[in-house]
């Protein structure tokens, strides 16, 4: 089993190349106008901004993979005959092109569907699936060979639309996506402690995580508030694959048969659970999104200014104590689920809902939000 140490290094060897390669996307990009306008049904920029940056985050994610591959700490994940590594490689490349060309071409919202769908076929193919699946307080499933397809599909679906929607302030999708992989890698080093033994290994997923975090890490500065470029589809799409396949091979493989340990009820339904909770922010936008054009009568893929970002700024804060607000909301979430996890108990929540009442109540009673209602 790989070090913590090993991971760090290699998710910080993403964000130096992420960080680097940026400015050169950036760029080329404004030579060959790869760049989006502003519009005021859906953004909230105003000036010309490349919206390429998930270039810059692909290559990122591929050196410090390359980079792990030749590290003798991952040499079980790598050199042990296993096909999943290659699967995650080949379905990270082909996720970003289809983002990649809608940001360039704009395709329709069925074609890249089609896209991510054929994208999931090829994790099938190259087994990246969870195996079992939770039914909170009911059982847990095996998948059979005709769920997994779908079940992947479905998956995948999910994870990268809550990324793409959310992407819709300066840093906010970078900065989320980072908070939550970060949880998610430390969720999954617990499970894989040999004490707990919930997770076989090798396992790719916690590699996946901080590679997330890294390649976000990286983008970050020249992301945030005033943004010199955007991650684009193309980012926005490889994120949601990196985390779709980081939950699935961790939460979905988990032994269903380890519970011999404080917290046991806890673990049982947490696998696939967890990252429901730590991208709490997201899958909650897509879903008030949904909700909200079906009443209007308008396609999923429909732009408008209703999401939770958009909101806080009709408000009154501005973009960056938004984007603030939702990291913060995402590290409480996260801070939620792994606190039971290092603790063995799930008992005591009353610093983390103390933590969220503050944040509330820093949201929606703010001297300068208060002084715009009067």
């Amino acid at each position: 089993m790989p070090d913590t140490a090993a991971y760090l290094l290699v998710g910080a060897i993403a964000a130096a190349v992420t960080f680097a390669t940026t400015p050169v996307v950036g760029a080329v990009a404004r030579r060959l106008s790869w760049v989006v306008e502003p519009a005021a049904e859906r953004h909230v920029h105003r000036v010309a901004t490349p919206d390429v940056g998930g270039i810059a985050m692909l290559i990122g994610f591929v050196v410090a993979f390359l980079v792990a591959r030749e590290m003798d700490t991952f040499a079980s994940l790598f050199r042990s005959g296993d096909s999943e590594p290659r699967g995650v490689l080949i379905a990270a490349t082909l996720m970003f092109l289809v983002g990649f060309i809608d940001d360039i071409f704009e395709i329709s919202a069925p074609a890249k569907v089609f896209g991510t769908v054929l994208v999931a076929v090829v994790l099938v193919y190259y087994g990246v699936t969870m195996f079992y699946f939770r039914v909170p307080f009911n059982d847990v499933y095996i998948l059979s060979d005709e769920w997994v397809p779908l079940v992947t599909v479905l998956w995948l679906l999910g994870m990268t639309n809550a990324i793409n929607l959310i992407d819709g302030l300066d840093g906010l999708a970078a900065g989320i996506v980072a908070i939550g992989a970060f949880a998610f890698f430390l969720y999954s080093q617990r499970l894989a402690d040999p004490s707990i033994g919930m997770l076989t290994q090798p396992n790719v997923g916690p590699l996946v995580a901080i590679l997330a975090v890294g390649i976000c890490v990286g983008f970050l500065p020249h992301n945030f508030n005033p943004a010199r470029i955007f991650m684009g589809d193309g980012g926005a799409l490889l994120l949601g694959l990196l985390m779709a396949v980081s939950t699935s091979v961790v939460g979905g493989r988990a032994d269903p048969n380890t519970q011999r340990f404080i917290g046991q009820s806890y673990f049982f339904l947490a696998p696939l659970l967890i990252p429901l909770i730590i991208l709490g922010v997201p899958i909650l936008d897509t879903l008030f999104a949904i909700v909200r054009r079906a009443a209007r009568r308008q396609g999923v893929a429909s732009a408008d200014k209703g999401h939770l970002h958009h909101r806080l700024m009709e408000m009154g804060h501005g973009q960056r104590r938004s984007v603030l607000i939702l990291w913060a909301w995402t590290a409480l979430l996260s801070a939620f689920v792994l606190y039971p996890v290092y603790t063995g108990s799930g008992l005591s929540y009353v610093p983390i809902g103390m933590l969220m009442l503050v944040l509330v109540l820093y949201t929606l009673l703010h001297p300068q939000i208060r002084r715009r209602r009067k």
